[in-house]
């Protein structure tokens, strides 16, 4: 099944979504996890995996790093490209799968990065083999997915995971986190239909084990060194956007070095 379509259609209210402050999780949650764990990326080469419309490629551009972007949705990097026309960060983009990345010649690159987006990657083995061989010796790959462990998702038709409540669906009613069927891997459809979204629209991501991922990493020779599962600053109280991140992790981030 070819999966483009979908984040072509989900291009424009995915650009709104996440240009507008609307994407609660990377502002709040993610991105500044990961980027505590970049460090200082004045002067480095990076490569973003997945980039989409490019909001991440703009922010480390702005620390200083020299970025590539790389997609295969054409229509998330025409996005990318217009913004790019606007501020001249001199970001490069390029319609591209991550399983064949042939347009980058092998140790290129310090750091790639991938956000939330190896999930949605259904031949991710062969985008990490491409990592590898576009990272230099000692490069860095830091990808931040949603926890395998902790994923709510619907599968021909059952709902696999998710909160259980005691009355009405809320945090404060909150009871337990169900988990599930965690060694089934497969392919499932995630609706986006939150009321912030200008329209709605469905992608396709993969579930998959820590242990995949891990074992996909060491197969071409990554040695895993560092691991985050990120937690919501002090200042998140009960009915923020991201409480239920303050009881179990929502997302993980993996950093891996090429020896």
């Amino acid at each position: 099944m070819n999966t483009t379509p979908h984040w072509d259609d989900a291009a424009k209210p995915w650009g709104d979504f996440v240009r507008t402050g609307k994407d609660y999780y990377r502002d709040h949650l993610n991105n500044p996890a990961m980027f505590a764990l970049l460090g200082d990326i004045q002067g480095k080469k990076i490569l973003d995996l997945a980039c989409g419309e490019g909001y991440n490629c703009r922010i480390m551009a702005k620390k200083g790093a020299s970025v590539y972007g790389i997609d295969f949705s054409e229509k998330m990097i025409d996005l990318a490209i217009q913004e790019e026309e606007k501020g001249r960060l001199g970001i490069m983009y390029s319609v591209l799968d991550a399983g064949n990345l042939h347009l980058l010649e092998k140790d290129t690159f310090d750091i790639v990065t991938c956000f939330m987006a190896l999930q949605d990657i259904e031949n991710y083995k062969d985008a990490i083999k491409e990592v590898y061989r576009v990272l230099k010796k000692n490069g860095h790959f830091i990808f931040v997915m949603p926890h395998p462990c902790f994923e709510k998702r619907v599968v021909h038709g059952e709902i696999i995971g998710g909160w259980e409540f005691k009355g009405e669906p809320s945090m404060e009613n909150a009871l337990y986190y169900k988990v599930d069927k965690y060694f089934d891997t497969h392919r499932y459809t995630i609706s986006w239909n939150m009321e912030r979204l200008r329209y709605p629209f469905l992608t396709t991501a993969f579930h998959r084990t820590l242990t995949d991922y891990a074992d996909a990493l060491f197969e071409v020779g990554f040695l895993i060194s560092r691991l985050k599962e990120p937690t919501p600053p002090e200042s998140v109280r009960k009915g923020d956007h991201i409480e239920d991140a303050l009881r179990i992790p929502q997302s993980i981030i993996i950093e891996a070095v090429k020896l």
